[in-house]
């Protein structure tokens, strides 16, 4: 028998439970907010902290509920920003809260949308078809700090671009590209060829953390927030070099 009563208390070193993933979510209708907001919070690991019916309301709510990732309509019955107005929230509310994770929702299957959202700082684009349990996936995926945007999808971006008439940036790539060292450059590349951290790190005989904290400096020399805007900076560096 113990009698040593610091031996019998229980053990305090479980581990603290995971704090749910706030949410904000934009729609205006009111039948697939409420929709979302059951779905998400079926799941325990999910808060739906807030929701707007139209951008204006977004843009004031959103900052006061301070979520983690934001679900936004790509377009809004309001006026506010035309068919993409949603893309303009993301973008606005991006510039102000820079660690917001926007997740876009859409029932059409855009290029032109998917393109302007991942310009505008999305982490992800899902179709309304989506069921609810990849929903709940992309949400997390995205509060993780990974993007939703799969190789599939960078490549119709990288199209996209192509075929959009962009000014001339021979005067600022070089300058912007300076100030990446030559390991960050090859980690470029290989970004711009669709490849995962793990990929990466497997090619270049790195530790998936080492690629993964490169990759945070390489976005902020680039001024880019997130990794597909880096991938399609590397794109076209490319093609300007191959003509």
């Amino acid at each position: 028998m113990n009698d040593d009563p610091e031996q019998s208390r229980p053990s305090d070193s479980s581990p603290e439970p995971a704090l749910p993933v706030r949410v904000f979510i934009l729609d205006d209708h009111e039948v697939v907010r409420r929709g979302v907001r059951d779905l998400l919070e079926a799941d325990g690991g999910i808060e739906v902290v807030g929701e707007a019916g139209d951008a204006r309301e977004a843009l004031a709510r959103v900052p006061a509920t301070r979520p983690q990732v934001a679900v936004l309509d790509v377009r809004l019955g309001d006026g506010h920003g035309g068919d993409h107005a949603g893309i303009e929230v993301c973008r606005e509310l991006r510039a102000r809260m820079p660690e917001l994770a926007c997740l876009m929702l859409t029932s059409f299957d855009d290029d032109e949308a998917l393109f302007d959202a991942i310009m505008a700082g999305a982490a992800g684009y899902v179709l309304k078809q989506i069921n609810g349990a990849g929903l709940v996936s992309a949400v997390h995926t995205v509060a993780s700090g990974t993007s939703m945007l799969d190789p599939r999808t960078t490549a119709r971006v990288m199209a996209r671009l192509r075929g959009t008439s962009q000014p001339p940036a021979a005067e600022t790539e070089p300058s912007e590209l300076d100030r990446l060292t030559p390991r960050e450059r090859q980690i470029l590349d290989l970004i711009g060829e669709g490849l995962t951290n793990r990929e990466i790190a497997t090619r270049l005989y790195l530790a998936e953390k080492t690629v993964k904290n490169r990759i945070s400096a390489i976005l902020a020399k680039l001024g880019v927030g997130r990794r597909i805007q880096a991938a399609m900076l590397a794109g076209r560096i490319r093609e300007r070099g191959e003509r």
